[in-house]
């Protein structure tokens, strides 16, 4: 808990830094949210980005973005709405772009088409942004009701960190943001509301043990007696995260990748923010225990309790 102040700039310079870049810059979505027609090609020899979108624009194709998706060999075409509305139809721009593209000489496989209504797209970012709220109102209302209302605005501070650290990032790296994406963020929230849970736990306990102990003190043994768990339960994940990212394929690259940043994140919020934040709104031991007997003030004292002023423990 010394390293509690440092931690906690570090934090909120990353946090502003995320937030400029959301605001400024934004997210780029996918066509989950904006609707619109994704081509998925895989080109064996590998795909020349600049020729091929010099073609497309020679072509009067339209609107079209073209990246590469994971490897040089499989690219991403994204029309817009132009590129629709000239061709007649998501459908019939799909197809007038595999044959432009198959007519000027090029060999590729056709991996995927998808096409999402703008109403659709729309439909699905207000549910999935309240899908984050609600996720957010129940922890809130959870933690109050198992622990204590400090510990339930501290662990909702933790849990907005690090929402908005995984998801500023995507929008500093200018990668996609989609469905399995906002998937991952909720993933996120419930793995490092459970870290952060697991050290108030302990806290609790610690709260009733070390009576004449600093709220410092006690937080700072809560994180010590949980690290090597925190930090096992950390490791793991990350490791089936990391295969993930690099064996399953550009389906599940922003999905794993988001859990990666997250659990990372959440990781650090657990150890760091959440019981600074605790700590910050003054929580000490009377919010925890209950008065305690003569028996345990006496025990506390070193002294054998008295005969006639002993008094039954409650359970």
């Amino acid at each position: 808990m010394r390293w509690r102040r440092p931690a906690a700039l570090a934090s909120a310079f990353l946090v502003v830094v995320c937030l400029g870049s959301l605001l400024l810059r934004g997210l780029d979505y996918g066509v989950d949210f904006t609707g619109g027609t994704l081509v998925e090609l895989h080109f064996p020899a590998g795909a020349p980005l600049d020729e091929i979108r010099e073609r497309l624009r020679v072509g009067g194709i339209g609107e079209t973005s073209v990246q590469h998706l994971g490897t040089t060999q499989d690219v991403l075409f994204r029309l817009g709405d132009s590129s629709i509305n000239a061709a007649g139809g998501a459908a019939k721009a799909s197809n007038q772009l595999v044959d432009f593209l198959r007519a000027g000489g090029e060999t590729f496989e056709v991996r995927r088409v998808e096409f999402v209504g703008p109403q659709v797209g729309e439909e699905l970012a207000e549910q999935g942004a309240l899908a984050v709220l609600y996720a957010l109102a129940g922890i809130l209302i959870y933690v109050a009701v198992r622990f204590q209302w400090r510990f339930a605005v501290a662990s909702i501070v933790a849990l907005a960190h690090d929402i908005v650290i995984t998801v500023g990032c995507f929008s500093l790296l200018g990668l996609t943001f989609d469905l399995s994406v906002l998937a991952a963020v909720l993933a996120v929230t419930g793995y490092s509301l459970n870290d952060t849970i697991v050290v108030f736990d302990r806290a609790r306990e610690e709260f009733r043990r070390m009576r004449s102990a600093s709220a410092e003190q006690v937080m700072n043994s809560a994180i010590n007696g949980t690290l090597s768990r925190t930090i096992m339960t950390g490791v793991t994940t990350l490791m089936v995260l990391v295969a993930l990212v690099f064996a399953g394929g550009p389906a599940l690259f922003g999905f794993s990748l988001a859990l990666i940043i997250g659990v990372i994140v959440g990781t650090w919020s657990s150890v760091y923010i959440a019981s600074t934040a605790a700590m910050a709104l003054g929580i000490s031991r009377g919010d925890l225990l209950k008065p305690a007997t003569v028996d345990e003030e006496a025990l506390e004292d070193g002294s054998a309790p008295r005969e006639g002023n002993r008094t039954r423990k409650k359970p």
